[in-house]
């Protein structure tokens, strides 16, 4: 038992915590006026970090497990829904930011040399994560962090840091177990013996779909005055679809995984009105809306950076924001986006052979 009671202070370490506001200086007394501004938003930024990345393992442990059990898809879900909320929240954190007067801070921007908010290691956590790192061309490795492990080697704290981030390039991303996730969806006809079988047949229905619908919006935006170039357009646009849906993009050693995926998000947003559907739907949704407050975010903190500094280069060494914009649109979930491109009406659908499998009650 504890010989005295708890104390708010106490639980949440307040005299630790209110205590680190000071800098490179021993106190804050030997701060620039606004420096303390400074120090605390970022901080805060780094404890919404923390909590983000405690949400996103959870959501995505539970998502990769090898039985998703229906009842689990709300609870991944809500935490990714909550690191949506936190993630508006840091954005508009940029407000506070901004009342950062650009003289005030070049009289203290000195004393950050060589460090650099591209040493946020959290933040590249976060990116780790989520799963930038799919893409067998991408560059973070060799680039983003190589810089920050020559950092992590020249300081006394670095070696646990690089351990961090070394530890979560081995940890499941939310990319992974959502493709992971996505690789078991149901595809109408349901409950086929031959799930590749029941994929191709959903797709080549599709493109018919998309083909019909392709042709009368082309009819009704160019009319019908020279028809070869009609058709030439359909084609470069079924043809299009076709490349996407069969994953010719990609090396053939993962194309059929690639294609049971993007069928699999194209199938749950087009019968997204089916009951044994609106989870995963929800589901897709939310993470779409989390990368787009990323990519919101990195805007922000563009805009932000430019505000204050105009195009110096940055403390790290960088460009500035021509860095930053270089790596702006970034995408991790590009196929959810995609998916949306190309989705049709639900009239140009094909019909399900199995309905009453997607329905709220007992499947056999």
């Amino acid at each position: 038992m504890r010989g005295e009671p708890t104390t708010y202070w106490d639980y949440l370490h307040l005299p630790d915590l209110l205590n680190l506001q000071h800098g490179i200086d021993s106190k804050d007394s030997e701060l620039a006026q606004d420096e303390i501004h400074f120090i605390m938003v970022h901080q805060v930024f780094e404890l919404w970090f923390k909590l983000t990345l405690h949400e996103l393992r959870l959501a995505s442990r539970e998502l990769a497990s090898p039985r998703v059990p229906e009842e689990k898809i709300p609870f991944v879900v809500h935490h990714l829904g909550r690191v949506n909320t936190i993630l508006q929240l840091a954005i508009s954190q940029f407000d506070v930011m901004e009342t950062l007067d650009p003289q005030d801070f070049i009289s203290f921007r000195d004393k950050l040399v060589p460090a650099s908010g591209m040493q946020s290691y959290q933040y590249r956590i976060l990116e780790i994560l989520l799963g930038i790192e799919s893409d067998p061309d991408s560059d973070y490795g060799t680039k983003v962090l190589a810089g920050l492990e020559r950092m992590t080697q020249a300081t006394k704290s670095g070696p646990d840091i690089w351990k961090q981030v070394e530890d979560a390039r081995k940890e499941i991303s939310l990319r992974g177990a959502l493709h992971s996730w996505l690789l078991r969806t149901p595809i109408d006809p349901a409950g086929s013996p031959d799930p590749g079988g029941a994929t191709d047949s959903f797709i080549e229905a599709y493109l018919a779909g998309f083909e019909t619908s392709q042709r009368e919006t082309l009819e009704t935006v160019f009319g019908t005055g020279d028809p070869k170039k009609l058709e030439e357009r359909l084609a470069e646009s079924v043809a299009h679809v076709r490349g996407f849906l069969l994953a010719t993009d990609v090396a053939e050693a993962h194309r059929d995984e690639s294609k049971q995926v993007r069928a699999g998000i194209l199938f749950i947003e087009s019968y997204r009105d089916l009951p044994l559907l609106a989870w995963p739907r929800l589901l897709l949704d939310t993470i779409v809306v989390l990368e787009e407050r990323m990519l919101l975010w990195r805007t922000r903190h563009i805009r932000m950076v430019e505000r204050i500094i105009g195009r110096r280069i940055g403390t790290g060494g960088t460009s500035g924001v021509g860095y930053l914009t270089s790596r702006s649109e970034l995408r991790i979930f590009p196929e959810l986006w995609t998916a949306r491109t190309i989705l049709l009406g639900r009239s140009y659908l094909p019909p399900l052979q199995n309905p009453g499998f997607y329905d709220f009650e007992e499947r056999t």
